[in-house]
C-alpha cells in the first residue's frame, strides 16, 4: 500500500469517529419528539395557569 493510501485511510478513520462522536453527543442531549406531553397541555401548564399579576394595582394609588 502506498504511503497516500494510508494516509487517507487514517484520516477517513479519524473522520468517521468523529461523526460517530458528535452523533452520539448530539442524540444523548435531546428526547424523543414523542415521548413529550402535547403541546396544548404543555401551554396550559407553562403559560395559562401562571399568572404574572398577582394583585392589581391600579386601586392602590
Amino acid at each position: 500500500m502506498k504511503t497516500s493510501k494510508k494516509l487517507f485511510l487514517a484520516l477517513a478513520l479519524i473522520f468517521f469517529m468523529a461523526m460517530i462522536y458528535v452523533g452520539y453527543d448530539i442524540s444523548s442531549r435531546t428526547t424523543f419528539p414523542g415521548s413529550k406531553s402535547q403541546l396544548k397541555k404543555r401551554i396550559e401548564q407553562d403559560y395559562i395557569k401562571k399568572d404574572s399579576v398577582v394583585q392589581d394595582t391600579i386601586g392602590l394609588q
